[in-house]
C-alpha cells in the first residue's frame, strides 16, 4: 500500500486539564518496528489506548490504511487488523497454553451459532483450521512442552510469550507490543527479541513496540519516537536518537547533560 499504515496526527489527550499527549503526531509503514520510549509517565500507554480505542483523544485524527478510527470501539478495531498484549499480563490462568491461544482465532471465526451448536462441517472444517494456525505460533515461539500447561503453572517469561501469541493468533497487520520484556532477565529478554524480529519478518506484521529496556529499543527498532511528559522531544533512527540531548536529559537529568 502507498503511505503510512498507521497515521498518528497531531494527538492531544488529558484527564481533567492533565495533559497525557500533547501534538503527538507520526506514522508506521507496512513492514516497519516503531518504537516508543520515554521516561515512566510519558504518555507511552495512553498513545496505545488511543490506537486501539481504549481513549478518545480530544484533539488530532488517527488513521488506518487512510481512513479515521477514532471512536471506533476496541472490538472493531482489532476486526480491522490491530491487536495488542499489555504491561501486565491478562492470561486466563486456569486454561491451557492452546486454549488462551485459541481465543485469540475467535475474531477470525465465522461459524455462527447454529453451525457452532450443532457441530456442523464447516465448525469442524473451522476449529481444524484455528487449531492449525495456533499450533504454528506455539513451534514459532517454542513453547511445544508447555502447550497442554494450564497458563497459572508457567514461568513468567513464559506467560509473556503465551500473552505475544494469543495476540499473533488473531492475524493481525499491526502488533502493539507494551513492555513485553518487563519483568525479564538478560535470556529470557534475548529471547524474546528474536521472537518479535522472527514474527515481523516470517509473518510480516508490523509493530509498535512501548518498552524501557533501552538495548533492546535499540538493537531491534527501524525508527524511535521519544515522549517526555506527552510531549514528543526527538524521532529518528537508533543511532541519532540516543545521541539527542534533548533524549538524554529526559533519562539522565540536566545535570547530566551540562
Amino acid at each position: 500500500m502507498s503511505g503510512p499504515l498507521l497515521e498518528f496526527e497531531n494527538v492531544s489527550l488529558s484527564f481533567k486539564g492533565v495533559k497525557a499527549l500533547s501534538g503527538v503526531s507520526f506514522g508506521v509503514q507496512d513492514g516497519e518496528l516503531f518504537a516508543i520510549i520515554g521516561p515512566n509517565g510519558a504518555g507511552k500507554t495512553s498513545a496505545f489506548n488511543c490506537m486501539n480505542g481504549v481513549y478518545k483523544p480530544q484533539e488530532g485524527d488517527i488513521r488506518w490504511k487512510g481512513e479515521s478510527i477514532l471512536g471506533r470501539r476496541p472490538d472493531r478495531i482489532a476486526e480491522l487488523g490491530i491487536a495488542r498484549t499489555f504491561q501486565n499480563i491478562e492470561l486466563f490462568a486456569h486454561m491451557t497454553v492452546l486454549e488462551n491461544l485459541l481465543l485469540g482465532r475467535h475474531i477470525r471465526t465465522d461459524v455462527g451459532w447454529f453451525s457452532g451448536s450443532f457441530w456442523t462441517k464447516k465448525a469442524r472444517r473451522e476449529e481444524l483450521d484455528n487449531r492449525d494456525k495456533v499450533e504454528d505460533i506455539i513451534d514459532l515461539l517454542e513453547i511445544e512442552s508447555w502447550r497442554q500447561y494450564p497458563v497459572a503453572l508457567l514461568p513468567y517469561g513464559i506467560q509473556k510469550r503465551v500473552e505475544l501469541g494469543r495476540a499473533v493468533a488473531m492475524e493481525p497487520e499491526l502488533l502493539l507490543l507494551d513492555e513485553p520484556v518487563a519483568g525479564m532477565n538478560l535470556e529470557e529478554t534475548e529471547g524474546m527479541a528474536r521472537f518479535i524480529l522472527d514474527i515481523r519478518e516470517e509473518l510480516g506484521i508490523s509493530i509498535i513496540l512501548v518498552e524501557h529496556d533501552m538495548g533492546l529499543v535499540m538493537d531491534i527498532a527501524d525508527r524511535i519516537l521519544v515522549l517526555d511528559f506527552g510531549t514528543p522531544i526527538a524521532m529518528g533512527v537508533p543511532a541519532d536518537v540516543q545521541r539527542d540531548p534533548e533524549v538524554i536529559k529526559a533519562y539522565l537529568g540536566e545535570d547530566v547533560v551540562a
